[in-house]
């Protein structure tokens, strides 16, 4: 059930992943890993011993206590890493990826995520200080002195090296929109080993520029990554945009070589709390080992993490029940079982995560764009979609209803009042009642039509023609239980009102061939797609969640809904302060360019009782192991 949060600080006084569905897991870029469940544990088991075990490890060199222990965690279905240089592409534009490995291994400039709470963590960024000057034009950062694992300061010049790399092969960027970083960057200048000065373009909001474009920065190893081959000399090719393109090149090409991980040089350099032990190409299971070398303020106590993926739920399910993981997650299809677990060690807590949920709609299909672009039609759609019935009924409690383009369920100052109430509750005969106002043949468990072309009052709209039917294609993601359901409620309410919702499974891979903007994506022949089940989560690049990597003009995931009023309403937040937000919040939330659906859980996790400093799980979808430790 959903559980509050506490208070999060207001803006500037100290988030896009692809996500899978709750019920089988299955991420929207990700294929099935080619071994099964238990044959995967046991593999990852014989590679490494021993796991779970407490006690404790001497150090040979000092005497004190050491890390000790293994934990086991559970890698949902299809979605072990697969791309561990930090600069990741659209294709690797998952949590796994970024979260579970890169993020461990190498820190960004800044940290976000405090405690369940969105904001910036001070403790654990590597900017010292930001101070703006010029009006908030120009930031001066200051780095704390951190290490590489082999002894080389992390310096100024780490940065350099990454911001040249965006710079020059930004269109590989998946969080890249024009305008925006580096586009708005004017001058980036060394001032020292520690200390760099950013100007951007113009003025804008300070928390704007901190939670979502200074953000993209992360230190990266300069004098062991600067090469176009690794038998090449380490050198200044990313000083050169030509140059940069080849190191990109390389270090992506390398980061393609998955068999390669835990022997690759590259790799080795790391300035996070972790380091990467073992990699099995095969079956996508890693081990992390403490990075001595670390210079964070939180130290591993655990001696390995191990990531351990599952080709089902059934097989995650099976080994929680033997006991061979210790941080798992339950599926949905066996919630029943939870007083199993909290009878055998373990207890079980919701990892809610900072995410919006939707059904995205296509303004661009040459058939109905002219219907899909009348408001009082997506406000009769969204008067068909039940969210506390879905809630109750499909996801056993388990969710939160989305009500506008901010997270409403995290107690923060983000969301406004009114993101909590539904605009437009649930109601067949409200639905039918804008239809007919506006021109339209209501036929309950039939098809309406259009009765009154026209764009005056009681007319259909503009470009509908006398005759027209309400005729729509709804595409969901095959194989999702709770998509498949709620999908099926919606078309049945649908026919309540008259109107015709064809209902298609389709695959992931498929629907992201058929997603985006017409004729960019043809043939264009769907209405309605609900391909992000389970929410949309603002992470790296919309940690201020102001849209503009969702509803920004052409954007993959607009539709191609194009308002000057969304427009506006984006870039005033991006110079605006928490008012702008707010107001931006207010005109989303009733202009409709997706239909709200609810948020689920990211899982909902099963955590050994041996096992602490799990909780609360962290908003974003990160993962904190330099924090846990094993009790006996």
């Amino acid at each position: 059930m959903f559980q509050p949060r506490t208070q999060a600080p207001p803006p500037g006084t100290a988030g896009t992943h692809l996500i899978r569905d709750p019920v089988t897991r299955e991420p929207a870029r990700r294929r099935p890993r080619l071994a099964a469940g238990l044959a995967l544990l046991a593999l990852g088991l014989a590679a490494c011993g021993q796991v779970g075990a407490g006690g404790t490890a001497r150090s040979a060199a000092t005497g004190h206590a050491g890390p000790s222990g293994v934990v086991r965690v559970a890698v949902l279905p299809g979605s072990s890493a697969d791309y561990i240089f930090p600069l990741y592409t659209s294709a690797a534009d998952y949590f796994q990826n970024f979260y579970w490995l890169e993020a461990l291994l190498w820190r960004p400039l800044y940290w976000f995520g405090v405690s369940g709470r969105p904001g910036l963590d001070q403790s654990l960024s590597l900017a010292q200080s930001t101070v703006f000057s010029d009006g908030g034009r120009t930031a001066t950062i200051t780095l704390k002195p951190y290490r590489w694992s082999d002894g080389h300061l992390v310096t100024t010049r780490d940065l350099l090296f990454d911001y040249n790399l965006i710079r020059a092969n930004k269109a590989s960027v998946p969080s890249y929109h024009v305008g925006g970083f580096p586009d708005n960057v004017t001058s980036f200048t060394i001032l020292s080993p520690s200390r760099f000065r950013v100007t951007f373009n113009r003025v804008y909001g300070r928390t704007w520029l901190l939670w979502n474009e200074l953000d993209y920065l992360t230190p990266l190893p300069q004098h062991a990554w600067d090469r176009t081959s690794l038998s090449g000399a380490v050198g200044n090719a990313d000083m050169t945009p030509s140059g940069a393109v080849r190191v990109y090149k390389f270090l992506s090409a390398q980061s393609s070589q998955v068999g390669t991980y835990d022997t690759n040089p590259l790799w080795r350099v790391v300035d996070g709390p972790w380091r990467l032990k073992s990699f099995i190409a095969a079956t996508g299971y890693l081990s992390l080992v403490p990075n001595p070398a670390y210079s964070g303020p939180v130290k591993p106590t655990i001696a390995k993490i191990e990531e351990i993926p599952f080709t089902s739920g059934t097989a995650e399910f099976d080994a929680l029940r033997a006991g061979a993981v210790d941080y798992g997650y339950l599926p949905f299809s066996d919630i029943s079982q939870a007083s199993y677990f909290t009878h055998h060690g373990y207890h079980i807590v919701p990892w809610w995560w900072y995410a919006v949920s939707f059904i995205e709609l296509d303004f661009t299909n040459p058939h109905t764009k002219a219907i899909m672009g009348q408001l009082y039609v997506r406000q009769a759609l969204q008067h068909l979609i039940d969210e506390p019935a879905y809630i109750r009924d499909i996801l056993h409690g388990y969710g939160v209803q989305t009500y506008g383009p901010v997270p409403n369920d995290i107690s923060s100052q983000l969301a406004i009042p009114a993101e909590r109430q539904d605009p437009y509750p649930y109601s067949i005969p409200a639905a039918a009642g804008l239809l007919r106002r506006h021109g339209w043949s209501v036929r309950p468990n039939g098809v309406d039509s259009c009765r009154h072309p026209g764009s005056g009052a009681g007319e259909c709209g503009p470009g509908i023609a006398r005759g027209t039917q309400l005729s729509l294609t709804f595409l969901y993601q095959a194989g999702t239980i709770n998509t498949v359901n709620e999908a099926e409620a919606i078309r049945s309410s649908a026919l309540g009102a008259g109107i015709q919702l064809n209902l298609r499974s389709v695959s992931a891979a498929s629907i992201l061939t058929l997603n985006g903007i017409c004729p960019q994506s043809p043939p264009c022949n769907w209405d309605l797609v609900y391909w992000y089940p389970g929410g949309w989560d603002y992470g790296t690049t919309e940690n201020y969640p102001t849209g503009g990597a969702i509803w920004g003009a052409g954007q993959y995931y607009s539709g191609g809904f194009n308002q000057p009023q969304m427009a506006q309403a984006i870039a005033a937040t991006h110079s605006g302060g928490l008012a702008a937000l707010h107001q931006y919040e207010a005109y989303v939330r009733t202009a409709l360019p997706v239909l709200w659906t609810p948020v689920t859980p990211l899982q909902i996790s099963v955590i050994s009782n041996r096992l602490h400093g799990v909780t609360p799980q962290d908003l974003y979808g990160q993962i904190y192991p330099e924090a846990w430790r094993l009790s006996r």
